[in-house]
């Protein structure tokens, strides 16, 4: 069995920036939550409209960009548990 590296996160993010830029969206900037849950909800090939002030207005749902808006959902979730403890 592999040995399991104890900072597996880091190399979980690929492209740092990638949905922020995707989403027009400047990288210092938080990225909604609203918006990562509407995309994460969204089927695939449909278009969105975008329920927060920042970036896009419209946004066309791929698979990368959901891959992506569900991942960024997860690690803000594993964020929230580690600043609870």
């Amino acid at each position: 069995m592999p040995r399991r590296t104890a900072y597996w996160i880091q190399h979980a993010v690929k492209r740092p920036g990638a949905l922020s830029r995707q989403l027009g969206i400047p990288i210092k900037d938080n990225i909604p939550k609203t918006l990562l849950e509407k995309i994460a909800k969204t089927p695939v090939g449909k278009t969105i409209r975008n329920p927060t002030k920042k970036g896009k207005r419209r946004i066309k749902v791929t698979r990368k960009l959901k891959k992506r808006a569900v991942l960024a959902l997860t690690l803000k979730r594993l964020a929230e548990k580690k600043r609870r403890r």
